[in-house]
């Protein structure tokens, strides 16, 4: 039986609101609210959002933390999730030295979230089970967990981690604040603050204003980051342990978990199975793409339409110029002439099905959103109706008419490109 766990962001102070007011403004919770919907549309391990109201309050905010704080209108989101736990709650107990509030911590979360695991190892029964069986003894808090389970545990965690960054980077999402805070227990999506998808192909791209100029949650570093804050999960972990070193062996497999669903979603993406001898091609696209910075989404739907004469280089940019946000050299035009060549020699075991599912047409870019944004505190909700439409849909033609480049006034426009952590 499943259950889920309700929150309400901006609805007042809590005992967890620290010094701040608790409240939320109506452009964070617009876009809290549509993108977690969004994300859950596209396939994408996500909290979702239940409800949005507008609560008739003004909040004053420092939207860039610029000392220009201004008041804005309120709202409330409602989030659902199975939980919310994340790699902090585990560093907190670690960090205060609560080693049994830990150690309970980490049952309780086995129990509740991943009960199929095998406490025994003897693949009859499950962590449930064994819990129920132990229910009459007169100790009912702790079970004394072993190492080999909390392993099992944390290389599940490690698994769907990996997971939630492959499907982040197959759709072009950018988290913007990737701290432990940020980073679901069950590898979830969690807390949408200043993300936003790509426009043009930037490994390099971060969308938080406050992530500059190290750029530590950049598109390309996401994968890092992610190991990253599992290695600090681990350290929390590891007072748990007599030694350390089970524990790093699980870790490491991150990598080559990562990177065999990575080059598993990027065949998808091209319509095959994937095989070793794609990966030469992959590489090149890879290269391609951070060369040319196409528009990610445009530029993969051209790609499920190549014909088969495009025989020069020029013929290469001619098809695909119309995802171009700059003028491209000779250079890399050959470069993206090489890739389709390459290409070329699978499009007989090219399948559109697998293309098309791997492949959004509908993305909720940073300046629709802004755009709604605008026309919602101005009492105008016909764009937000429609997105919030388009985000059911993400894989048909029935909003492309949403499939356009960034224009370009929303490159430098606050809000349309760039945000910061402001709520």
């Amino acid at each position: 039986q499943k259950t889920y766990e309700l929150q309400l962001k901006g609805a007042g102070l809590t005992p967890y609101s620290r010094t701040a007011d608790g409240r939320a403004v109506l452009r964070s919770s617009v876009r809290e609210y549509l993108m977690s919907e969004a994300m859950h549309h596209l396939g994408v391990p996500t909290t979702r959002a239940l409800a949005l109201v507008s609560t008739g309050d003004q909040v004053m905010r420092d939207m860039f933390y610029n000392g220009n704080p201004q008041f804005e209108p309120g709202a409330i989101v409602m989030r659902v999730a199975p939980s919310f736990l994340r790699f902090g709650n585990f560093e907190i107990l670690a960090a205060r030295g609560e080693i049994e509030n830990l150690r309970n911590l980490v049952e309780w979360t086995i129990r509740k979230y991943y009960s199929h695991l095998d406490i025994n190892g003897n693949g009859n029964k499950n962590y449930a089970e064994n819990l129920d069986a132990e229910s009459t003894k007169a100790d009912k808090n702790s079970l004394g967990i072993s190492e080999a389970l909390i392993l099992k545990w944390f290389g599940e965690v490690v698994e769907k981690t990996a997971a939630m960054i492959v499907e982040w980077m197959r759709v072009g999402f950018v988290h913007g604040v990737m701290n432990t805070d940020n980073m679901s227990i069950l590898g979830l999506t969690i807390d949408y603050g200043p993300y936003s998808f790509l426009d043009d192909y930037d490994p390099n791209f971060t969308p938080n204003t406050t992530d500059l100029p190290g750029r530590r949650y950049a598109f390309g570093k996401q994968p890092s980051i992610a190991k990253w804050n599992l290695a600090c999960l681990a350290n929390a972990l590891a007072p748990l342990f007599e030694g350390t070193e089970q524990l790093v062996a699980v870790l490491d497999r991150y990598d080559d978990i990562f990177w065999a669903k990575y080059f598993g979603m990027m065949s998808g993406k091209l319509g095959l199975n994937y095989h070793p001898d794609h990966l030469p091609m992959i590489r090149i696209l890879e290269q391609v793409l951070s060369s040319l910075k196409p528009d990610m989404t445009i530029f993969f739907q051209l790609l499920k339409d190549l014909p088969g004469n495009i025989e020069t280089a020029n013929d290469a940019h001619s098809f695909f110029a119309e995802s171009f946000y700059h003028q491209t050299s000779d250079e890399q035009n050959k470069k993206l002439f090489e890739f389709i060549q390459l290409y070329s020699m699978q499009l007989s075991k090219v399948s559109k099905d697998t293309m098309q599912h791997h492949n959004p047409v509908f993305i909720l870019r940073n300046y629709l959103l802004h755009q709604a944004i605008e026309a919602l505190e101005k009492g105008d909700q016909s764009l937000f109706d429609e997105l919030h439409e388009a985000i059911r849909d993400p894989y048909s033609d029935q909003y492309k008419k949403f499939l356009t480049k960034r224009p370009g006034w929303a490159a430098q426009k606050p809000g349309s490109s760039m945000l910061s952590c402001s709520s």
